[in-house]
């Protein structure tokens, strides 16, 4: 067992967890509200959903309405 890396505490015990890890700050920022990047990431999902449903409707014949009222 190596030891030299292992801390022992003042009662004589081996405290493994003595070693905290590095902490790090998200270079990032804020990810939440009207950010530029929430912004961006709606814009793509509405143009993915609205291409999503003009294929759709060109492979079905029918609109949203139309495969809905199918089920």
């Amino acid at each position: 067992m190596r030891t030299s890396t292992a801390i022992i505490d003042d009662q004589g015990k081996l405290n493994n967890f003595a070693i905290e890890p590095k902490v790090y700050i998200d270079k990032q920022g804020d990810r939440t509200g009207f950010t530029p990047y929430a912004e961006m990431l709606n814009g793509r999902l509405a143009m993915i959903g609205f291409v999503s449903l003009i294929a759709l409707e060109v492979f079905t014949g029918h609109g949203i309405v139309g495969v809905l009222a199918n089920l």
